[in-house]
């Protein structure tokens, strides 16, 4: 198994690592346009009048206490709009002159710990196909159904806005189908898709790669030149997943994971469990999502999937994959497809 000379730097959830004048002022001047008064008011507008960072559990709240307020189905939605290209310098002057969607998808992903916290974006490509989905890097179940309605609705009104045009997306949740989807379909459009195996946004490269009307190449590579690296360390989510996904076929395991982030094991468990989660549920998470990409994107069929995640036979990836998702590989694989060939799209 491969170490490091040094640890695997991380922030958890109770660092102060995110701006103040950011996403959470965005919040602030939400809540006073709706006089909501939030339970983490002053934190914020200190925060973001002296331009100084907060806690990302201080942002969770404050939202947690903004959408308790109003119930209505929209919030997350509205809130969501605002959030993209943000007020953040060249990042935001570097998407506002983005050649296309692909490109600009491609700078959210890289520069996500300012212009996206919460959730993490990550994007694979294919012949066909962009597909951008969205990864927990702070572990809030309780706001993730929220958080994915924000995230979604921020890339969509961005490039609705740049594009000056609609786009012909796909939206995979990974949650069962809500009492009415009016709000959805308002703000993201009729195709959705529930009870996936990951929350997702789809849309065919052909779209992706269209020029957009704004663009400027100088100014977009100038802006990228000038956009200044993370601010922080990714979050321990995030750094485990990324780390895990890197060494799947070498079979993971808590004792080398920890030395590698410079901790004992017993510290590391801990550390997951303040952000509502533990080892194996995410190493079955990085496999989940590793599955699904090389049974659909890359064809692969259940022997080769099961030999490149390092399982000794196929039965015993057959039974792994039905832990992880509730059914089989065969099952898993022509339920996706079936889903993103249905006639009428990318047509």
């Amino acid at each position: 198994m491969q170490t490091h000379s040094l640890p695997l730097a991380f922030h958890q959830i109770s660092d102060t690592v995110l701006p103040g004048h950011g996403q959470a002022a965005l919040l602030l001047d939400l809540a006073r346009t709706q006089e909501i008064a939030l339970s983490e008011q002053r934190v914020l507008s200190l925060a973001a009048a002296q331009q100084t960072a907060i806690a990302p559990e201080t942002y969770l709240q404050a939202l947690r206490s903004f959408f308790s307020q109003r119930p209505e189905r929209d919030s997350s939605f509205l809130l969501g709009q605002q959030l993209l290209p943000g007020h953040y310098g060249h990042l935001s002057q570097a998407l506002i002159h983005a050649p296309n969607l692909r490109d600009a998808l491609r700078h959210i992903c890289a520069h996500y710990q300012t212009l996206c916290p919460l959730l993490r974006p990550r994007l694979i490509e294919s012949e066909r196909l962009l597909i951008l989905y969205w990864c927990d890097s702070y572990g809030v179940p309780a706001l993730r159904n929220q958080l994915v309605e924000m995230h979604m609705s921020a890339v969509v009104a961005l490039a609705r806005w740049l594009a000056e045009s609609r786009f012909q997306w796909r939206f995979c949740f990974n949650r069962p189908p809500p009492r009415t989807a009016e709000q959805h379909q308002t703000f993201l459009g009729h195709d959705l898709q529930f009870s996936c195996q990951l929350d997702a946004m789809v849309i065919s490269r052909e779209q992706a790669e269209r020029p957009w009307p704004r663009a400027s190449q100088i100014a977009w590579q100038l802006a990228q030149q000038q956009s200044p690296p993370p601010a922080c360390n990714p979050s321990l989510l995030n750094q485990l997943y990324d780390y895990l996904q890197s060494r799947l076929r070498q079979q993971p395991v808590l004792e080398q994971t920890a030395q590698d982030f410079g901790l004992s094991p017993a510290t590391l468990k801990r550390y997951l469990s303040k952000h509502g989660s533990h080892f194996q549920a995410e190493l079955d998470l990085c496999r989940t999502h590793m599955a699904l990409y090389l049974l659909t994107v890359q064809g692969m069929d259940t022997e080769q999937v099961a030999n490149w995640l390092g399982f000794h036979d196929a039965n015993n990836f057959r039974r792994s994959c039905k832990r992880w998702t509730g059914v089989s590989p065969s099952s898993l694989r022509a339920d996706i497809l079936a889903r993103l060939n249905q006639p009428g799209w990318l047509s």
